[in-house]
């Protein structure tokens, strides 16, 4: 039982005894589900923040559409900085799970998302997935829910 991606993207490097010195952590909420949405994503060197950002979404997605959107833009920043090798830690056991051919991504709103973020993962010369509890990702929460908490709903 690995949480690493299997090497169908391309071979991966599968080291579990060796640390990561990034580290992506991604939330994503909607308040209503579906609702007003955002996500955020954070990136760590070395346990030490280097970059965070936010995404407000729009009025009408659901939690895991937000969640996925999190992990995307985490990711893609990733990537910009050339980062080659990264753990990814998130609370949604969904994506994860999904990520990890645990579960199948049937949702038509989903599928779309999931095809960019293995697009995205294939990429990195090495990843892994990992579930977190909720309380490790209060980062990327706090971030997930400044995307929402910054729109002028009034003039939407």
């Amino acid at each position: 039982m690995f949480p690493f991606i299997k090497p169908t993207f391309k071979e991966q490097k599968v080291c579990p005894e060796e640390p990561y010195e990034y580290k992506l952590r991604f939330d994503g909420g909607s308040r209503g589900n579906p609702g007003p949405s955002g996500c955020g994503a954070v990136i760590y060197h070395n346990n030490k923040e280097i970059w965070a950002d936010y995404l407000y979404l729009g009025t009408k997605f659901t939690n895991n559409y937000a969640e996925y959107s999190g992990l995307i833009l985490g990711l893609e920043q990733a990537l910009k900085m050339d980062i080659t090798n990264i753990l990814v830690e998130g609370d949604s056991l969904l994506v994860i799970n999904q990520l990890t051919n645990k579960y199948k991504c049937k949702s038509d709103n989903l599928i779309p998302l999931h095809a960019n973020a293995i697009e995205l993962a294939k990429q990195f010369e090495r990843i892994e997935f990992q579930h977190i509890l909720r309380h490790k990702n209060k980062r990327a929460d706090e971030l997930s829910n400044k995307a929402i908490n910054n729109v002028d709903f009034t003039v939407l």
